[in-house]
């Protein structure tokens, strides 16, 4: 394998004013970095790392071989790419600041409300209107489970189950995407409404799935998992889980222009919890920042997942909202653009303060003293 390239941010501050215009404004967001380190990898292993700023990194890039060093100027450039908004139907989501995803889901073995919402329209139509009145951008509807050991789900059933949940939000005015791994819900939800194709698998679980989303142009999700069939969370085998996740979301990426999705309408998912253990998923976390190296707006789906329980001395999913809020702030502090959540008023509220947070630090507060 040849080597292999990869630049993480890794200091940041309030803003460019606080480093002389040294910073960087992270994937066109309101996060900036001042320092980034610069990995080589070979055979699995790291073999030479390089702390460069905005300065310096160009230097540092044309001392590379050819080959690593044409990956390193892309990820370079794809760090401080602005991304253009999501423009589903009549709504436009804008990606220079967090957005907030609803969840909403109709089966009967969901992991954070034990199916409440798919055989009672009423609780479904109730759950849909808080979040969208709490401000949710995007409400993710989805009517198979895939937390480890879900059964499979026909895809007639699993339309019977999505359709009328995508047909109400939209009809309330709701942007929807559809979380599904099979074609033929794809189509029957894009029908009905749905904006995004939010694919669990990367659009590897059935092989007619990329073409049918380079064909519908319609926004995409790409999230990684290890299993290549109907568990997911199967056979996972990391040298490093955020370098092999990078690689991973990468080629996925790749696949999918070359199949004719548009680039501006890939995002990116880094698949916390699936299969993936405790250390793992804190690795990831922790590295999130790096994943804005290949160049595709990134979203965050980690509210309530077992994780958090894990943490906290085994609390069940509905009492994680504490460790939810948390993870969703560390995903604001990286720079993430879609933060996919069960608790919408909750996290809008937080999103909504860290954003005054980071508009009040772009002002200098030196200067105000004066």
């Amino acid at each position: 394998m040849p080597d292999q390239i990869y630049i993480q941010p890794l200091t940041f501050v309030p803003g460019p004013q606080a480093v002389e215009g040294e910073a960087v404004r992270l994937a066109g967001g309101m996060v900036y970095a001042r320092e980034f380190v610069v990995m080589l990898r070979r055979d699995g292993q790291v073999i030479e790392r390089h702390v460069a700023t905005k300065s310096t990194i160009d230097d540092l890039l044309a001392t590379l071989p050819e080959e690593i060093g044409a990956e390193g100027e892309a990820q370079w450039t794809n760090l401080r790419m602005a991304h253009p908004p999501l423009e589903l139907g009549a709504r436009t989501v804008r990606l220079d600041q967090p957005q907030v995803m609803g969840i909403l889901n109709v089966t009967p073995d969901s992991f954070s409300d034990g199916g409440e919402f798919m055989d009672n329209p009423d609780a479904m139509q109730k759950q849909a209107a808080a979040m969208h009145e709490a401000g949710a951008a995007i409400i993710d509807i989805g009517g198979e489970s895939t937390r480890p050991g879900a059964k499979e789900v026909w895809e007639g059933e699993e339309i019977k189950r999505v359709e009328p949940a995508i047909a109400h939000c939209v009809g309330m005015g709701a942007a929807v995407s559809v979380d599904t791994r099979r074609p033929a819900v794809m189509e029957a939800a894009l029908e009905a409404g749905a904006h995004i194709i939010n694919d669990v698998s990367a659009l590897r679980y059935d092989p007619r799935s990329l073409q049918f989303a380079a064909s519908s142009d319609a926004p995409v999700i790409l999230m990684h998992a290890p299993g290549t069939g109907e568990d997911l969370h199967a056979d996972p085998d990391y040298t490093n889980v955020v370098f092999d996740v990078f690689d991973f979301l990468r080629d996925a990426r790749d696949k999918a222009i070359e199949a004719g999705v548009p680039r501006e309408k890939i995002v990116l998912d880094p698949g916390i919890g699936f299969g993936k253990s405790l250390a793992d998923n804190l690795a990831l976390l922790n590295a999130l920042p790096l994943f804005h190296a290949l160049g595709q707006p990134l979203l965050l789906g980690a509210s309530r997942k077992r994780m958090i329980g894990a943490l906290s001395n085994e609390v069940p999913a509905h009492q994680r909202l504490g460790g939810s809020l948390a993870i969703a702030q560390l995903g604001m502090d990286a720079g993430v653009q879609l933060l996919r959540v069960h608790d919408v008023f909750e996290t809008v509220q937080a999103r909504n303060v860290w954003r005054g947070l980071r508009d009040a630090a772009l002002t200098d507060f030196a200067l105000l003293a004066d």
